[in-house]
């Protein structure tokens, strides 16, 4: 694994540390309100300044990282998970079963614009965390789905597979113990870099109202209010546009990274 990838991955472990003791790193209390000191710039007692309450801006964001972790990470295993049954039927099976599948169900969720489907779904069942979680985790599927056919189109050809199945084992038992372990290896990709997805959607749909809800702090739901102090104060826009960055660009290097550890076809030194 290049430096990157290990960059990656150093940031990666850090912001779950961050969002696992959010409580106890946050320096004050997260809905505790001073108006007179709202839109305070960053200060010692305050390194990254007030919001339009005048609560502190360092501690929304620590707590806003358990919400944008949360979020990716539940959406990205719903996703692998659902992914990996539909795709793996699919791919074993053929025929009409493969026909139905990819030549039907995924032609239909692709047909829609994925943001576009999410909003609708959010702004029907109202806008909360689970409702988010949801949507995102309703259309993401698909992209594993297709990954794990493929895989398994190439993989259920191979000599080991055949024998397996010439000695009698039960499809069952073929898929688990012969075709999934030798898949899993673009799915661990392609989840690590479905996190960073997840969580830059978290932060869309927050930031047009239809994600978190206050008084939970979200990124998204920070930069929507800090968009309208954008010239008097920007740090509050500053600060929870840096997380989303970092978070996104940590999980895309962990990702790369791993792919390029995992391939088989690398140099081995």
């Amino acid at each position: 694994m290049g430096w990157t990838g290990k960059i990656g991955w150093v940031l990666v472990l850090g912001l779950l540390l961050v969002a696992l003791w959010a409580p106890r790193l946050a320096p004050h209390d997260i809905q505790a309100q001073d108006l007179a000191a709202r839109l305070q710039p960053p200060s010692r007692a305050h390194p990254m300044g007030r919001d339009e309450f005048g609560r502190d801006v360092l501690s929304r964001l620590l707590y806003g990282a358990r919400v944008s972790l949360r979020v990716g990470l539940l959406v990205v295993a719903i996703c692998a998970s659902v992914g990996t049954i539909i795709g793996a039927l699919a791919g074993y099976y053929g025929g009409w079963t493969d026909r139905l599948i990819s030549g039907f169900l995924f032609n239909t969720f692709l047909a829609f614009p994925g943001i576009l489907l999410a909003l609708a779904m959010i702004a029907f069942l109202g806008p909360s965390v689970n409702h988010l979680i949801l949507a995102l985790s309703i259309i993401g599927w698909v992209s594993y789905a297709r990954l794990i056919r493929g895989q398994v189109l190439k993989v259920k050809e191979l000599d080991f597979v055949q024998a397996a199945r010439a000695m009698g084992a039960s499809d069952a038992r073929i898929l688990l113990r012969h075709v999934l372990p030798n898949v899993v290896q673009p799915l661990i990709v392609q989840a690590t870099l479905g996190v960073a997805g997840a969580v830059l959607a978290e932060a869309s749909l927050s930031f047009l109202g239809l994600g978190v809800q206050e008084p939970m702090p979200s990124w998204g739901k920070m930069l929507d209010s800090g968009r309208a102090y954008l010239t008097t104060a920007p740090h509050l826009v500053l600060f929870p546009g840096l997380a989303i960055a970092v978070t996104v660009l940590a999980f895309n290097l962990a990702g790369d990274g791993l792919n390029e550890w995992l391939n088989p076809q690398r140099p081995r030194r």
